[in-house]
């Protein structure tokens, strides 16, 4: 989300954000177009971009820039993610979809990070899916099946670049 930093001479108290106030971790990369802050907390972030001043000159007033109707729902979940953490000290939970594609995300990871080790197809159905769970269904196909669709899907995210999307 785009902000703008004023310095909080004149601010009241209750409208001053002050960056080392955080109690989370934070990155700031500097470039042309201002300072770009990643907020996080673990499974949770938020970005804001400073278009104008900077965060790290001390506490400061922000103007949030939303205009237009493209694009502004997620600022406002973003202005609504930091006015929580301006409030609480903390990155609710509540706040953040989850996302439906995470939990295969992180099975065709765990599926490359065992064909890298050299784990067979059924050794890494055994770690996704338990031994007891393998040992009823792998003869029946339908587990074998499903690891050999998360291997093709590491393979292609891998080779292919589609890893990149995990990153947006």
């Amino acid at each position: 989300m785009p902000v703008e930093a004023v310095p909080a001479d004149r601010a009241s108290p209750a409208n001053v954000f002050d960056l080392l106030s955080v109690p989370h971790q934070i990155t700031i990369l500097r470039s042309r177009d201002g300072e770009h802050v990643l907020i996080c907390d673990g499974p949770h972030s938020l970005r804001l971009d400073v278009v104008s001043g900077s965060l790290l000159k001390g506490p400061v007033q922000l103007a949030y820039c939303l205009s237009g109707f493209s694009g502004v729902d997620a600022k406002v979940a973003t202005l609504r993610r930091f006015l929580a953490l301006e409030r609480l000290g903390r990155l609710p939970s509540t706040l953040f979809s989850a996302n439906r594609k995470a939990n295969r995300w992180s099975m065709i990871l765990q599926a490359h990070d065992g064909l890298q080790a050299g784990a067979s197809q059924r050794e890494i159905a055994t770690a996704l899916f338990g031994k007891e769970r393998v040992d009823a269904d792998w003869e029946a196909g339908y587990l074998r099946t499903r690891i050999q669709r998360l291997v093709r899907s590491a393979d292609k995210m891998i080779r292919g670049g589609g890893y990149r999307m995990l990153l947006q």
